[in-house]
């Protein structure tokens, strides 16, 4: 007893320990805005549905941490933040909803929410991370395909990629450059697939 009363006055004087274990700080939860595509393409919208699946994503990008590339084969990730899901269900929440305010397909829908489906958008995250090295900036690297659901044919593929100065080195600067960085390529994203699921 007196040895865990000594440990628990050292704690109070030191201030740096948390009672039970954990961390001491709690990282700051970022997500990605929800912005809508250029107005003048909603005249061309199409009746089919489609369904965003999932994102594959490897290991390092499968989660709710932020990437920081500090070499050309090694990552870290940025302290004190974090993202308010995995990565991929933050990037196709967003997917999906920037396909829902273009206008330019009949319906959109998620995995389990029972629509009957015309085209699939297969996405794989190849790259979405702060790069370090001078300037130091936001890269977004998405792997797209639209698929024929009734038919499993895959009507198109290519790779959306878009790269972000940041403006300051702060977390927020860095969230900022991500996030401009993913919007540019989602409403590329859209406006290509959209001329394959007529």
């Amino acid at each position: 007893m007196l040895r865990s009363l000594l440990a628990l006055s050292t704690c109070l004087m030191l201030g740096g320990c948390v009672l039970g274990g954990g961390n001491a700080s709690i990282p700051d939860t970022f997500t990605l805005s929800q912005q809508d595509v250029d107005a003048s393409q909603k005249a061309r919208n199409s009746r089919r549905q489609i369904l965003i699946a999932e994102p594959v994503a490897l290991k390092t990008l499968d989660s709710d941490q932020v990437v920081v590339r500090t070499s050309p084969s090694a990552v870290q990730y940025l302290a004190d933040a974090q993202w308010n899901d995995r990565l991929p269900r933050v990037f196709q929440s967003k997917l999906a909803q920037a396909f829902e305010t273009s206008g330019l397909v009949g319906g959109v829908g998620l995995p389990g929410e029972g629509l009957a489906i015309d085209y699939q958008i297969v996405t794989s995250i190849r790259a979405f991370e702060i790069n370090i090295a001078s300037p130091r900036s936001a890269v977004v690297s998405i792997s797209v395909k639209v698929l024929n659901d009734r038919n499993g044919v895959v009507r198109a593929q290519r790779i959306f990629g878009s790269e972000v100065t940041a403006a300051g080195t702060g977390n927020d600067d860095y969230i900022s450059a991500l996030d401009l960085a993913s919007t540019i390529v989602t409403r590329d994203i859209v406006a290509w697939a959209a001329k394959y699921v007529r």
